[in-house]
């Protein structure tokens, strides 16, 4: 049935009956994905979301730090290793080049020139012209050979001495070292 329209400006009519009835609501469970089928060890699809590796690799990227700190620390050992060494054996040259400047100063009877390798304790208790003496007294070095040097309580750097007389001995120099230039000096001698 139909109503005619109203005229232009009346008010609109009203329907005739009941109300139209409210649309019908679903009832049930949310939607959403399906339930697993009900029975026993029966379990879902996935326990636990599957990962995309990110942990493989924060332990791989720990590893390798960890390895490389490794590898720093026993390069880092082998470093200081290096310098304590190699200080050492420069120490012993050292000490070893002052007794040969010091014998070829004796064999070629620069007697002064020997003399400024001593070190301070032994030139006070000798000056230059008894140190001189000393040498003019005695019989002239022909040659020589230094030895390795020896770390004890001290170092000391053994030499074979061999005189124009024919006689030879084996002397050690016991070494110091100057506190204001850092070289080693002959500070006397055991043999």
């Amino acid at each position: 049935m139909t109503h005619p329209s109203p005229p232009y400006g009346a008010p609109p009519l009203m329907p005739v009956g009941p109300p139209p009835a409210p649309p019908l609501m679903p009832v049930g469970p949310p939607p959403g994905p399906p339930a697993p089928p009900p029975g026993p060890g029966v379990q879902p699809p996935f326990v636990a979301p599957p990962t995309d590796g990110a942990r493989q690799r924060r332990w791989l990227a720990l590893g390798l730090a960890g390895a490389a700190l490794v590898i720093c620390c026993v390069g880092g050992l082998f470093a200081v290793g290096g310098v304590v060494v190699l200080g050492n054996q420069m120490v012993l040259e050292e000490a070893q080049g002052t007794v040969t400047a010091y014998l070829t100063a004796v064999r070629d009877r620069d007697y002064a020139k020997a003399y400024t390798l001593l070190c301070d304790s032994r030139q006070d208790s000798i000056d230059e012209g008894q140190f001189v003496d000393t040498f003019e007294r005695s019989p002239t070095l022909r040659s020589f050979t230094v030895g390795q040097p020896v770390v004890d309580q001290a170092i000391t750097v053994p030499a074979t001495l061999s005189y124009a007389d024919g006689r030879s001995s084996a002397v050690r120099y016991v070494m110091a070292q100057d506190g204001s230039t850092g070289r080693f000096e002959v500070c006397g001698e055991t043999g």
